[in-house]
């Protein structure tokens, strides 16, 4: 713990902004989700990325990348989205071993009937709290940061890095009371 670099008043106030400001944001777009169409934000999210795929369809891996989920995290919201009919899974012409989820119509008709809403919620509670500048300045932020964090490797910073053990869970030998 000695060789920690500790945030600094700054760092950590911009931090703790963040961190409550993105909760807050998601708390209400959730919300404005289920109220209007029952999706949750990740749903919504991949047909979002499906309606603007060609053809309304896209391989699961790519999506998954996409929406920036794990594949199992993924088939399982594939599978909840199908049960209600708004997307379906597809063999790839192209490669047996492929499979593509495709939006349904019903998909694009949910997706119309829920968007206004969350552009509102999106706008009111982020977008108009801003001038042009300070989107400007954030997109530049967020993108840097999610491409260091897209290209560097889970747990590089956790007190098993070293070992190779996953930080936070524990060894199937210790002992956990």
């Amino acid at each position: 713990m000695k060789d920690t670099r500790w945030l600094s008043e700054v760092e950590l106030n911009a931090w703790m902004a963040y961190v409550t400001a993105t909760h807050l944001l998601e708390r209400r777009v959730e919300e404005q989700l289920k109220a209007d169409s029952g999706l949750t934000h990740a749903q919504y999210e991949i047909l979002a990325k499906l309606s603007a795929a060609p053809e309304r369809r896209m391989r699961m891996t790519e999506l998954a990348r996409r929406v920036v989920v794990s594949k199992s995290g993924l088939t399982y919201q594939i599978g909840q989205l199908e049960k209600i009919g708004l997307v379906e899974r597809t063999t790839c012409p192209s490669d047996e071993r492929g499979v593509l989820a495709v939006l349904t119509d019903e998909g694009v008709r949910c997706l119309e009937r829920t968007a206004p809403g969350h552009v509102a919620v999106v706008r009111a509670f982020l977008i108009d709290q801003l001038t042009p500048e300070e989107l400007q300045a954030m997109t530049r932020i967020m993108s840097r940061a999610a491409t260091v964090m897209a290209t560097t490797p889970s747990h590089p910073f956790g007190q098993h890095a070293a070992d190779g053990r996953r930080q936070n869970r524990p060894d199937r030998r210790e002992r956990v009371d």
